[in-house]
C-alpha cells in the first residue's frame, strides 16, 4: 500500500501533468507506439526519482505501457505531494512525501525493494545502493538500472570497481542528450529560475560564485553571464578551469572567492565545497545555494554548529548569524535548489531525459541477458532515435548524407 502525505490532493497534481504532457512530444510519442504492445507486461519497474509532474509523466507512461510502477523520492524536499497523490490515484504505487526524515526516506526505498524490481529507473543511486546492502536476494532478479545523474554515476563506478555489479547499470547522465540539454541548459535554467523565484533579488551587477565547471556548472554560469551577473568560477580541474577563463569568467580558488561572492551556487557533486574555514570570511547576508545532487557541498552541519541563531527567513529560506555579526542566508537547507525550492528542469528538457530512460528500460528488457555486468553507455542509435522525434515533433527537418559522402567518408585514400 502506498505511503504518501495526502492523498486528497490529486486534482491539483492532475493539472500538473497535464499541463507537462501538453510539451512532452518525445515520452507521448513512445507511449502511443509501445503501449498496444503492452511492452513492460508484467514488469516492475521502480523509479527513485524527484517526484514531480514530468517524472509522473513518465511514470504514468509506463504504466499504459504495460508496467506495474513503484515510485519514490530521491530526495527528501523534492517530492510534490499532489503529484504523488495523483499517482496514487491512477494507479502506482508511491512510498514518498516532501519533508521526510532521512530514516522515513530510507523506509520507503525499502518499500520500493520489497515490490521486487525488475527494472530500475534510479536518481543518486540511493536505491541501488540499498538493494546491495540489504536486499541481496533482489539481484539475480533485476535486468537493469538506469542512472539518471552524475553523482550517481560516480557512486555507480565505485561500486563496480569495488565488489563488482550483478546487473547492467546504464549510465544514462553520460549521453550526449542528458549532459549538453539536460545537465547544461536544463540545471542552468532551473536554478535560476529557482533563485529569481524564491529571493525576489535581482541578478544584474550581483557577484555570483558558481562552484565547479562541469556541464552543470558551466550551464549556470552562461545564464548568470547572460543575465549581466559578475561571474567567479572555483574549480579543481586545470582543464576546465582554463576553459572557464577563455570562456570570459573571472577563475580563483574559493579560499578567494568567498570574500567576494553575493551569491554561491556549488555544482561540483563533492563534499564541503564551502566549509567552516569559509564561513567567517563570507560577506554580511551573502546567500548561500547547492546545485548538485546530494545536500553535503555547502558543510551544513559545521554552518548549524557555529551560528549563534539561525531564523526562518520564509518559505525555503534560513537565515544563520555567527559570531562576527554576518548573515548567511541558504536555500533550501543546501538541497539541489531547483528541485527543493523549484519545479525542476523545463518540460521540453525533461522529455529528451525521459524519452532516453524509456528507451532504455526497453533496451535493458530485451537485452539484459547478454549485456557485461558494469557500467555501460547509451546506446547511440538510442540517442539518434530521440533526437529524430524531437526534431520531427518540432517540424525540423536535416540533410542526410549521399552514398558518396558516406563513401568518402569511410575512405582512408
Amino acid at each position: 500500500m502506498s505511503r504518501i502525505k495526502d492523498i486528497t490532493l490529486w486534482k491539483s497534481g492532475e493539472k500538473k501533468v497535464n499541463w507537462v504532457k501538453n510539451f512532452m512530444p518525445v515520452v507521448n510519442f513512445l507511449e502511443n507506439k509501445f503501449s498496444p504492445l503492452d511492452l513492460f507486461k508484467d514488469k516492475v519497474i521502480a523509479m527513485c526519482i524527484h517526484l514531480e509532474a514530468k517524472t509522473a509523466r513518465l511514470a504514468l507512461a509506463f504504466k499504459n505501457c504495460g508496467a506495474k510502477v513503484v515510485c519514490t523520492g530521491s530526495n527528501p524536499l523534492s517530492t510534490q505531494d499532489d503529484v504523488a497523490a495523483y499517482l496514487v490515484k491512477e494507479g502506482v504505487e508511491v512510498f514518498a512525501w516532501r519533508g521526510e526524515t532521512y530514516d522515513e526516506y530510507e523506509q520507503n526505498l525499502e518499500e520500493v525493494l520489497k515490490r521486487e524490481p525488475d527494472l530500475i529507473i534510479d536518481d543518486g543511486f540511493d536505491l541501488t545502493v540499498l538493494l546491495y546492502k540489504k536486499y541481496q536476494n533482489l539481484k539475480n532478479k533485476v535486468l537493469g538500472v538506469g542512472e539518471e545523474t552524475t553523482t550517481g554515476v560516480m557512486r555507480a563506478k565505485a561500486l563496480a570497481k569495488d565488489i563488482g555489479l550483478d546487473f547492467p547499470v546504464v549510465a544514462v547522465n553520460d549521453s550526449k542528450l542528458k549532459f549538453l540539454f539536460d545537465n547544461r541548459f536544463g540545471t542552468g535554467e532551473s536554478s535560476i529560475a529557482s533563485f529569481m523565484r524564491n529571493t525576489n533579488l535581482l541578478i544584474s551587477g550581483k557577484t555570483f560564485v558558481v562552484a565547479g565547471y562541469g556541464w552543470v556548472g558551466r550551464g549556470i554560469a552562461h545564464k548568470l553571464q547572460g543575465l549581466k551577473a559578475k561571474v567567479i568560477i572555483t574549480e579543481v580541474d586545470p582543464i576546465k578551469a582554463l576553459e572557464a577563463y577563455m570562456e570570459g569568467f573571472e577563475v580563483m580558488p574559493m579560499k578567494e572567492a568567498v570574500k567576494k561572492g553575493d551569491v554561491f551556487i556549488t555544482a561540483t557533486g563533492n563534499c564541503k565545497v564551502i566549509n567552516e574555514e569559509h564561513f567567517p570570511y563570507l560577506k554580511d547576508g551573502v546567500i548561500l545555494a547547492n546545485a548538485g545532487h546530494f545536500n553535503v557541498e555547502i558543510d551544513m552541519e559545521a554552518l548549524e554548529r557555529i551560528s549563534i541563531e539561525k531564523n526562518e527567513i520564509k518559505d525555503n529560506i534560513k537565515e544563520y548569524k555567527l559570531s562576527n555579526g554576518r548573515k548567511i542566508f541558504v536555500i533550501a537547507e543546501g538541497r539541489l535548489i531547483n528541485l527543493a525550492a523549484g519545479d525542476g528542469h523545463p518540460i521540453e528538457i525533461m522529455d529528451l531525459s525521459f524519452g532516453i530512460q524509456f528507451l532504455v528500460m526497453k533496451w535493458l528488457l530485451e537485452n539484459s541477458k547478454n549485456l557485461p555486468k558494469e557500467v555501460t553507455s547509451v546506446p547511440h542509435e538510442i540517442e539518434l532515435e530521440i533526437a529524430k522525434i524531437k526534431l520531427n515533433s518540432a517540424g525540423i527537418e536535416i540533410d542526410s548524407l549521399s552514398e558518396e559522402q558516406i563513401k568518402y567518408l569511410q575512405s582512408w585514400e
